[in-house]
């Protein structure tokens, strides 16, 4: 496994709850206020949407770049932390 930041090591520790949509590994201010103009507020909103694409990095990174300009560092961060959220509480 690749190593990861701390903020992804953060997220994955507990359950989701209501946290913020920039709680997500790859997911900054900027990256976050485009995702909450698009109707994604929270981290949950955001892995109903990774759920929605059947986990699938190609597509999820896709919808980042479409939906908040990610780049492919920040959006495979992004599929990486939530994929890894999935293993730990689904």
């Amino acid at each position: 496994m690749s190593s990861t930041s701390q903020k992804h090591r953060n997220f994955i520790a507990e359950p989701m709850g209501e946290k913020p949509v920039t709680d997500l590994a790859g997911v900054g201010e900027v990256l976050g206020k485009r995702l909450v103009a698009a109707g994604f507020d929270k981290a949950y909103v955001v892995l109903g949407q990774f759920l929605v694409l059947k986990k699938n990095q190609e597509f999820f990174q896709e919808w980042m770049k479409d939906t908040c300009q990610a780049n492919a560092k920040q959006s495979a961060e992004c599929w990486q932390c939530l994929k890894d959220w999935c293993e730990e509480f689904l």
